[in-house]
């Protein structure tokens, strides 16, 4: 096992590691709004986060168990290889017949048309295979195998993931927002099928990830809105709850560590997400705020803590920025483990601020050394 992921697997299990570990993930749409040797300069001068900068490898990213975190590693011209829903001016349909629009490329589109919108396209409806898509296109099992099995020879732990979205985002996409919160409130008899519709899909994705002996699988899907969650916490416990209790069990059966994550304030529904059986909590710090995490959180899973991308580091000076992240590694670590940390960038954070929390991600990852 290399040292990189016996340390993230000792954080999660509370195993006194060696360091936080600390990823530090570039939108696809940062390598056209900003210059490309700038970021080059950055990832060169910041090792800890970028170990393997330099080495020529494929900016692409194939059907990996888990893309996030990844950063391409060449100083060769980066021309990101996009997902369909991230190509701007190029509308997409995924699997289940959802169609997403996004005006950049590189960022991750919203869903513009609804396929069951009107409950009378249900009789004609069918759900993709999990053996042929992954919730969002085509998946090519017997490659995600021979990926898989190259990374465990490797001594690296080979991570699974459902698609983002893929409980209650998912019946949004098919229904709109609005229509299901409806359907949950009004009792619609028609839900409970589009529901096990849903989770039997995942079921199949978890199931075939979990016969790889994946060491952690991952379930995301963003629940809060700015100021509390999208679904009451009723609502969730009723209809969301019990599919992600479902999804995860034979995770947790298999031995495998189970990853969750969400955007948003999920304060209000965070207990009932470490009851559905989570090792890692993946969530937003300054929204649900630091201390807030520490009272609730901390101890009881490991904290998996979003840096903030849309106050400090976005219009903070290089100071607050490091006093932040100082703060947050003094507050929610331990030496025993339980705190990973993670910062993605997106456009319009000022290079220096994106120097600076590279600086403090680096600088406070050894603070428990």
């Amino acid at each position: 096992m290399d040292a990189v992921t016996r340390n993230t697997l000792q954080a999660i299990r509370f195993e006194r590691p060696e360091h936080i570990p600390v990823v530090f993930w570039i939108n696809p749409a940062c390598w056209h709004h900003y210059p490309q040797e700038a970021l080059f300069e950055l990832m060169a001068a910041h090792p800890v986060l970028f170990p393997e900068f330099g080495e020529k490898t494929n900016v692409s990213q194939a059907s990996s168990p888990r893309s996030e975190g990844e950063t391409p590693s060449t100083r060769d011209a980066v021309i990101p290889e996009l997902a369909p829903w991230e190509r701007r001016g190029a509308p997409y349909t995924d699997v289940w017949g959802c169609v997403w629009e996004t005006t950049d490329d590189g960022i991750t589109g919203a869903v513009t048309r609804h396929p069951l919108a009107d409950w009378d396209a249900m009789a004609h409806f069918a759900p993709p295979d999990p053996g042929k898509a992954d919730g969002m296109r085509g998946i090519d099992w017997s490659a995600v195998q021979r990926q898989a099995r190259q990374i465990q020879a490797a001594g690296r732990h080979c991570v699974g993931s459902l698609e983002h979205g893929h409980a209650f985002l998912r019946l949004s996409y098919l229904r709109g927002y609005e229509n299901l919160l409806f359907d949950m409130v009004d009792g619609d008899t028609r839900l409970a099928h589009l529901i096990s519709m849903v989770e039997k899909f995942s079921l199949g994705i978890v199931e075939r990830y979990l016969s790889l002996g994946v060491a952690m699988m991952c379930y995301p899907e963003d629940l809060g809105a700015q100021n509390g969650p999208m679904i009451s916490p009723e609502l969730f416990r009723r209809f969301i709850k019990p599919m992600y209790e479902r999804l995860t069990s034979p995770a947790r059966n298999a031995g495998c560590l189970v990853h969750m994550h969400s955007d948003g304030d999920i304060r209000d529904l965070a207990n009932d997400l470490i009851s559905s059986g989570v090792d890692a909590l993946n969530l937003q710090d300054l929204v649900n705020g630091v201390d807030w995490i520490a009272a609730n959180l901390k101890g009881r899973i490991c904290i998996d803590l979003d840096i903030d991308r849309q106050h400090v580091t976005r219009f903070g000076a290089a100071e607050q920025i490091d006093a932040l992240i100082r703060q947050e590694v003094q507050t929610l670590g331990s030496r025993q483990g339980g705190l990973m940390m993670i910062y993605g960038l997106y456009p319009g954070v000022p290079l220096e601020n994106v120097k600076a929390v590279m600086d403090a991600m680096e600088r406070y990852a050894g603070f428990y050394a």
